[in-house]
């Protein structure tokens, strides 16, 4: 592969302009189509083959449906209630005004006239009623309600929205993820003290992953996309984009400095680097592709959208990155002595700080890896009682006016007023009579733990499906809800032979509570097969036992303290008003895999740029110490400013508002700071100084069948120095 990369190296940087131009072509291309045919994202979190979602198309299928609900939440001014003369004639007049400016609402209705009203009168809800689902409710329909619902305000009547469609937008690209490239920008600056240097690996990004965003907003109107997937790919195309230049980068100036010219430097560093970074790609991508091993829809095509624009990253890094250095390489190399970023930084001395912590661990190897190994294993505690669920509007921020409504509801009906379950019971030939099998059932129902109520039962059309609805004491994320599920479905059993009745839950809350618990069990499945591809890929690139072994054991620990302090921040609610999070939470239920999947890639990345350049100096010096010195100090820099600049990524998305994209960020970002800095820069020099010649053992029948992968093309470097 290293000399198709050679070779590829040196026909972009010849034929520069045309391949930078190109490119831009074809990013031109894909925008202006995505443009035209606008995105479709889909928002079905569902699993097929579920209980709750086989209930849920019985439903349907019984009672068919094109309707989509807005809820009106009031709150009543002080020492007022909203079933005084003055404020319903206020609200009522408003919601008419609301009905005429809409074809697409076919009703409106009062918290009078639903009798919503809570106890105390001050809290109710009103229901708007669209004929198109709620993703079909457009943008001016939405602005309808916005702008009339500020007549309600002005009259001191708090008016908070919730239902069915979404009025707090997930954005993507705000102000927060800018603040993360900027910092990006800075760490690249100070890394190859020139401001040029430092803004080619960050423009080569964000073209790879503009084409790859494009084309996921192509791929919405055909495949059901959701929109947390362009956000995870966002955050990770962005990512890797950034890294895989500085890697091919800083491999151009090192050949620079030997003297080589920037074409020759330009091929060379393609073949080599570049091998890495395609390598690396493909690592993160197959197990991005691994998500799939759930079967979970959604996320597989999340797993798909990431993977297509890391792809994009791996083809702007060995394409466009090398024209880019073609065109301006003689500005971006390390000769540029008297710029103003050279003198700034001071650069001269003897040893670099790689240099200075290769030798710190290399004194004390046992120390660093025991407080490594402790301090991540301390972290990790809390996994063990992690819980899983999808977020609700009770985790959004205070700013949005989802959060104030459910606040509101919640205040007015207790948390279980937006937990409520659907039992679909269906009749059978050997029901001989529904009725009392019905009344039985409801009372049974009614019998469990942490049931707050129990409605009537409905009939469908065909007389054969009824619905129950039932409500819990406990909100929708808590585990009391979730084992009123398992209660009703065990109760459901013991129905279906007595009455004749089959029993099946849904709604929301079910088919959420589903939708964790089908994660939770596809979580050992995918942790095993990641460890198992991890360990065997590492085995064939060091041809060692021992180095692989390490190199799982580090993932694991990285990835049990990246949990833990997930759990122990979002879900124990320590430092929560620190990293911004409005409320305590269960863990988000895809969280987990998803951070297996990328954590995974990233770690290998590291593992990969660090040891490589080891097992290079071992091959050629046999001495085990000195590989470990010679990787720190020449990896150990490259490495630390890719951790850097991922961390700084992926804080910007933390930042963001959105809990689903917040609770990412935060996640990735401590999980690089514990692999990259810990693990990787910490643990796995200190063990490999205390196992010495040993991390290098292979049996020699095990080394004749392993294939040789030259991933740096070391072997290909030679043969150039040769000619």
């Amino acid at each position: 592969m290293a000399k198709h990369l050679y070779k590829l190296g040196k026909l972009a940087a010849n034929n520069s302009k045309k391949i930078i131009g190109g490119s831009l072509l074809i990013l031109l291309v894909i925008a202006i189509i995505a443009m035209n045919l606008g995105s479709n994202f889909s928002e079905d979190m569902s699993i097929p083959g579920s209980e709750s979602e086989k209930a849920l198309h019985l439903i349907k299928k019984e009672f068919p449906s094109n309707t989509s609900q807005v809820q009106l939440v009031f709150n009543a001014p002080e020492n007022k209630t909203l079933d005084s003369e003055e404020i319903n004639n206020v609200i009522t007049d408003t919601l008419k005004v609301i009905k005429e400016n809409d074809n697409h609402i076919v009703s409106v209705a009062s918290p009078l006239e639903l009798g919503n009203i809570n106890k105390d009168k001050n809290i109710g809800y009103a229901i708007v009623t669209y004929n198109v689902a709620a993703d079909k409710v457009s943008e001016k329909s939405k602005k309808n309600i916005i702008e009339n619902i500020e007549h309600i305000r002005d009259a001191g009547i708090q008016t908070e929205l919730s239902g069915d469609v979404s009025f707090s937008e997930m954005e993507i690209g705000g102000i927060t993820e800018v603040i993360g490239v900027i910092v990006a920008f800075v760490i690249l600056a100070i890394t190859f003290i020139s401001l040029l240097a430092a803004g080619l690996p960050i423009i080569t990004a964000v073209i790879g992953l503009a084409i790859g965003i494009f084309l996921i907003m192509i791929g919405t109107n055909y495949l059901d996309i959701t929109s947390v997937s362009i956000t995870l790919a966002a955050m990770l195309g962005l990512a890797v984009g950034i890294d895989y230049a500085l890697f091919i980068m800083t491999r151009f100036r090192q050949q620079r400095k030997e003297g080589y010219s920037v074409q020759e430097s330009v091929a060379i560093a393609n073949g080599t680097a570049g091998s890495a970074v395609v390598f690396a790609g493909i690592t993160v991508i197959i197990a991005l592709l691994g998500l799939s091993v759930a079967k979970i829809p959604f996320l597989t095509m999340m797993g798909l959208s990431a993977a297509l624009c890391v792809l994009f990253a791996i083809f702007i890094a060995i394409i466009v990155v090398p024209a880019f250095l073609g065109l301006v390489g003689h500005k971006v190399g390390p000769d540029r002595k008297n710029s103003f970023l050279s003198k700034l930084i001071k650069s001269d001395k003897k040893q670099t700080t790689p240099d200075r912590w290769g030798n710190f661990v290399a004194k004390r190897p046992w120390e660093v890896a025991f407080i490594g190994i402790a301090l991540l294993s301390i972290i990790a505690i809390p996994i063990f009682h992690m819980e899983l669920a999808l977020p609700d509007n009770g985790s959004k921020s205070e700013e949005t006016t989802e959060r104030r409504a459910y606040d509101l509801l919640t205040k007015a009906y207790g948390p279980g007023h937006l937990s409520t379950l659907i039992v679909a019971a269906k009749t059978s030939s050997e029901t001989t009579n529904p009725q009392v099998a019905l009344s039985d059932t409801i009372e049974e129902l009614s019998g469990l733990s942490n049931v707050k109520n129990v409605s009537p039962a409905i009939p469908g059309p065909s007389g054969e499906l009824y619905l129950i609805s039932i409500t819990p004491e406990t909100g929708a994320s808590d585990s009391e809800t979730k084992d009123l599920v398992d209660d009703i479905r065990e109760k459901a059993k013991t129905l279906e032979k007595s009455e004749q009745l089959k029993l099946m839950v849904t709604g929301t809350t079910a088919v959420n509570i589903d939708i964790s618990q089908k994660l939770s069990d596809a979580l050992p499945i995918f942790a095993l097969l990641i460890i198992g591809f991890s360990f065997i890929l590492l085995v064939l690139v060091f041809r060692s036992i021992l180095v692989p072994l390490k190199a799982v054991l580090g993932f694991l620990l990285s990835l049990g303290a990246t949990l833990g302090f997930t759990v122990f921040v979002i879900q124990d609610g320590n430092l929560i008003d620190l990293f911004g999070f409005p409320i305590v939470n269960p863990v988000l239920s895809f969280l987990p895999v998803i951070v297996i999947g990328i954590l995974f890639g990233l770690a290998m990345d590291y593992e990969v740029f660090l040891v490589s350049r080891m097992r290079e100096v071992f091959t050629h010096t046999g001495d085990a110490r000195e590989a470990v010195l010679a990787g720190m100090r020449d990896s150990g820099g490259v490495v630390t400013a890719a951790g850097l600049i991922m961390i700084s990524v992926f804080t910007g998305f933390m930042l963001a508002p959105d809990p689903i994209i917040k609770a990412m960020g935060f996640s990735l970002t401590f999980g690089v700071l514990f692999d990259a800095f810990v693990v990787r820069m910490a643990i796995v020099p200190a063990v490999m100084i205390i196992m010495g010649e040993a991390s290098w053992y292979l049996p020699k029948w095990l080394d004749k069948l392993l294939p040789n992968l030259d991933i740096e093309g070391e072997s290909f470097i030679k043969e150039i120095e040769r000619k």
